[in-house]
């Protein structure tokens, strides 16, 4: 009986990419976040004196600065080696982007497949082999489990690959396969990476994205961590996620609903910060807070959002360790409140114009390359993964819902003061 650890998508010393342009934001606790849960990926390993690590691309991400991302890594790989646990590593798409990688001497606990043709490592105290290819590029679209070794028979078997596998919202196509061919080279395990979010995909064989360590951005949230696969006699007996990440990123919606004051509100934002919190297990938290709902306080909140949002800023800083990212106001008016302007009225008309903004992928395409001289200066939940600007239909959607919002508070605010 033996196990190992599969973990992927490190992305050590990863930039802020635009979150320094958020108020208030922790960057120091980010800068480091990915290192220090990297730190909880080798003790974990430690502590359970696993027989090897696994990590499937993108340990790296991009070109350094200098060497320094280097030389933590083989630091930590030190660790390991003197506890006698090898780690065996894919390059991915970020890694291969890295010119100063190539010319990292690793220890020798480490094996790095080549990324000329699929390789294969024998661990004859486990009865294992490994089987893997790197990316030779950022961008590789070519099917790298095609040319896999079949799986021997006498063996466990594990493929390490970095893939997009069928494709998956929000990634790029890298590396496509197809989960029946990934079962017909007889494996009892497939570690994948690339993709940021834990998924099982099959349990025969096992083929798992142990999704990233550790969030980055507001997309990348919940727990992250790693996969610690036990295995008896040449079969998985278990496959246990665990945690590592240091800092967590939250979604928390808050109904309004039941709410009639500025302290009611912010009395229900307190307890839903204070659950997520709880959940955390008393890792800080980084939240994107959206008031969603019908509400007597809907007027008040867009045409008073900034004082709303600096109120619930305050009940988060209270809290010690939550930082608010951005509050989102997706309220609607109570029933009661609804305009009751004729239908021929010019208010009324304005307003229906008002509902009918649209803002479409093809409208933002022609302002293209302006959005690209300004990409730098985006954050980074609104990027794909380091490709042009594109933001999803939820956040055009999104990006149209407050712009209505604003135009009918200022709307409002005006009718009242001509009354």
């Amino acid at each position: 009986m033996f196990t190992f650890l599969h973990a992927a998508d490190i992305h050590l010393d990863s930039p802020l990419k635009g979150l320094e342009a958020y108020q208030d934001a922790p960057l120091e606790q980010i800068r480091l976040a990915a290192r220090r849960a990297f730190d909880n990926l080798v003790k974990l390993a430690l502590d359970e004196r696993v027989a090897f690590v696994l990590l499937a691309g993108d340990l790296y991400d991009g070109d350094w600065k200098d060497y320094n991302t280097g030389i933590y890594f083989v630091n930590r790989m030190g660790w390991l080696r003197d506890a006698g646990i090898p780690v065996v590593m894919v390059s991915g798409n970020h890694d291969a982007a890295s010119q100063m990688t190539r010319l990292l001497k690793l220890p020798d606990n480490v094996t790095l497949f080549p990324h000329r043709s699929a390789g294969t490592l024998i661990l004859d105290q486990y009865g294992v082999a490994i089987h893997g290819q790197s990316f030779s590029a950022r961008s590789v679209m070519d099917d790298l489990a095609r040319n896999y070794p079949q799986g021997n028979p006498a063996l466990f078997n594990i493929g390490l690959l970095h893939t997009s596998l069928n494709g998956r919202p929000g990634h790029e196509p890298y590396a496509p396969c197809t989960i029946d061919a990934l079962c017909s080279k007889g494996y009892q395990y497939w570690a994948l990476g690339h993709i940021h979010q834990r998924e099982e995909i099959s349990r025969d064989p096992w083929i798992v994205f142990p999704g990233n360590i550790q969030g980055r951005h507001i997309r990348e949230t919940g727990a992250k961590g790693c996969t610690l696969v036990s295995v008896d006699e040449g079969r998985v007996i278990s496959v246990e996620e665990r945690e590592l990440d240091v800092l967590r990123w939250a979604l928390c919606r808050v109904d309004p609903a039941r709410c009639q004051s500025a302290d009611s509100l912010c009395d229900l934002v307190r307890e839903t910060l204070e659950e997520e919190r709880a959940m955390a297990d008393g890792r800080p938290l980084a939240v994107r807070l959206i008031v969603e709902g019908i509400t007597v306080l809907h007027g008040d909140l867009h045409e008073n959002a900034l004082q709303w949002s600096e109120e619930f800023r305050a009940v988060a800083a209270s809290l010690g360790d939550v930082w608010i990212e951005k509050v989102v106001m997706k309220t609607r008016k109570s029933a009661l409140q609804q305009d009751k302007s004729a239908d021929d009225s010019p208010l009324q008309t304005l307003l229906e114009s008002v509902e009918a903004l649209q803002f479409e992928h093809s409208a933002l395409v022609g302002l293209v390359p302006e959005f690209e001289k300004l990409r730098t200066r985006l954050p980074s939940e609104l990027l794909s993964d380091g490709d042009p600007f594109r933001p999803s239909d939820e956040e055009l959607a999104l990006l149209r819902e407050e712009v209505k919002e604003l135009l009918m508070a200022k709307i409002g605010q005006g009718v009242r003061h001509e009354n």
